[in-house]
């Protein structure tokens, strides 16, 4: 058992890649790639944090809303955010609306400014040399040296709901570790 599906188009997926066309396309075309530049990590650390407690398919299908609500993710723009933004950002009924992330949002934002060489360049140090890619999804872990390490360093920079498993949700994400299994039709990062 590989844990892959043969979706309608004949091609081989992660299994949760193909439960629905929503999830379909974001692992076809974003989950696992490469993903550089401050503000789109941003935007990427932001909603694993806001998905922590849900299923990832509301993120993926409110992102449109957190990103109008949010400026786009402009680390510039939110981390001048202040009390009104909060209430603002409560009242929305497009995003989730979670005091504490919000204002983790916010803060988030304004820890990223102060880093000397950009979120980016920090998040990437993190990530693991290549491995082979998992042949079953139990060969996949919630978390790893590498994205224990990368938590504690955030929640030093003064960065919140960066756990482990989060962090290592966001490396999977963004390419920094390739967890596509070994079958499935996404060609591995190079």
């Amino acid at each position: 058992m590989t844990d892959l599906v043969v979706g309608t188009d004949g091609l081989a997926r992660c299994g949760w890649g193909a439960s629905t066309p929503d999830y379909a396309a974001y692992h076809d075309e974003e989950w696992g790639r490469p993903l550089h530049g401050d503000d789109a990590l941003y935007e990427r650390l932001t909603l694993e944090a806001f998905q922590s407690g849900l299923s990832w398919l509301t993120i993926l299908r409110k992102r449109p809303a957190f990103r109008a609500a949010f400026s786009d993710f402009s680390i510039e723009a939110v981390a001048r955010y202040g009390p009104n933004d909060v209430e603002r950002l409560l009242s929305d009924p497009g995003i989730v609306r979670n005091r504490l992330k919000i204002e983790a949002t916010i803060a988030n934002a304004r820890a990223a400014l102060e880093l000397p060489d950009g979120l980016a360049r920090l998040l990437w140090s993190y990530a693991p040399p290549p491995r082979p890619r998992p042949a079953a999804s139990a060969e996949i872990p919630a978390s790893t040296p590498e994205s224990v390490a990368l938590a504690r360093e955030l929640r030093r920079r003064g960065f919140r709901f960066v756990g482990p498993t989060t962090v290592y949700a966001l490396m999977q994400a963004t390419g920094m570790v390739d967890d596509h299994l070994a079958d499935c039709h996404v060609p591995p990062r190079r």
